[in-house]
């Protein structure tokens, strides 16, 4: 097996759910099937070396996995591989604490959203949908979470996290900045094309315009995310920095994106749960 295929699998791997889920009046499951795949996340990684996981409540600072890994080199010392978007923020702190619920049990409809309040104007519905995927589309008033993710081997931008990695190294130190923004009615809000844009920067592949007024970015030692990994642990070892602040950005131009970028993304993705367990999570100064 090739080693980018190998890693594709390795990070990308869905798990199917093994109880029915029970779901409310609006389509979520009940809060009783989040707590068994927390049960299970636990029990899967108990005792078997797991490093620390994400993502986690940026409030929370302690933490018990010791793990040791190197801290990552500053993003702009290495190179952007891909970037992709979740629905509602799969981090809770800061700006994005309200919760979305337990959504379907998959990683749709759950995770944090925009904690703040918009305009009648920013918050009046376009005329047609935005980035929309087999699991709906986004629409005005939606969060999202992008992820600009980073590494130190010499690779350039691509889909999916295999673009992450070379034939010549295979196991490169990860960064991954992130961003969370919501959706309004306003084309005097941020350029979503602008804030993608991507490009070669002192000799580094690079995002050009990674947001640098949403507050310092909070960082900690952890994982590769996805709703794949509710159940088990993530093996691969990610230097993380999320800023607290959320930016207003002009919804048709997040349909744009969707329609054409380089990391063939043209919808918003799941998100993970939640880690709680102060064993999977590291501890933060």
């Amino acid at each position: 097996m090739k080693t980018k295929h190998f890693f594709t699998a390795l990070a990308l791997q869905g798990c199917l759910l093994p109880f029915a889920h029970a779901a409310d009046g609006h389509g979520h499951v009940s809060i009783a099937v989040v707590k068994a795949q927390n049960d299970a996340l636990e029990k899967n990684t108990d005792g078997k070396g797991f490093g620390p996981q994400s993502p986690r409540d940026l409030a929370q600072k302690s933490g018990q996995n010791m793990r040791a890994f190197s801290v990552a080199p500053r993003y702009q010392q290495m190179n952007l591989c891909n970037i992709h978007m979740h629905k509602n923020a799969e981090h809770k702190g800061g700006e994005f604490t309200l919760y979305a619920g337990t959504g379907d049990g998959h990683g749709f409809e759950s995770g944090y959203k925009y904690a703040g309040q918009l305009s009648r104007s920013e918050s009046r519905p376009l005329g047609a949908s935005v980035c929309k995927g087999d699991h709906g589309a986004l629409q005005v008033g939606d969060t999202i979470e992008v992820h600009y993710v980073h590494s130190t081997a010499q690779v350039k931008p691509g889909p999916t996290l295999a673009a992450c990695l070379s034939e010549s190294d295979v196991n490169p130190q990860l960064r991954v900045e992130a961003q969370v923004f919501v959706l309004v009615n306003n084309s005097q809000a941020a350029d979503f094309l602008r804030l993608m844009a991507v490009g070669e920067r002192s000799g580094y592949q690079q995002a050009l315009n990674i947001p640098r007024t949403t507050g310092t970015p909070i960082q900690y030692a952890g994982s590769t995310t996805g709703p794949s990994y509710n159940e088990k642990g993530s093996p691969l070892q990610v230097t993380w920095s999320v800023r607290p602040k959320v930016m207003k950005v002009d919804a048709t131009t997040v349909d744009q994106w969707c329609k054409d970028n380089p990391f063939r993304e043209d919808h918003a993705h799941g998100v993970r749960n939640l880690v709680r367990s102060e064993k999977l999570l590291s501890p933060m100064h």
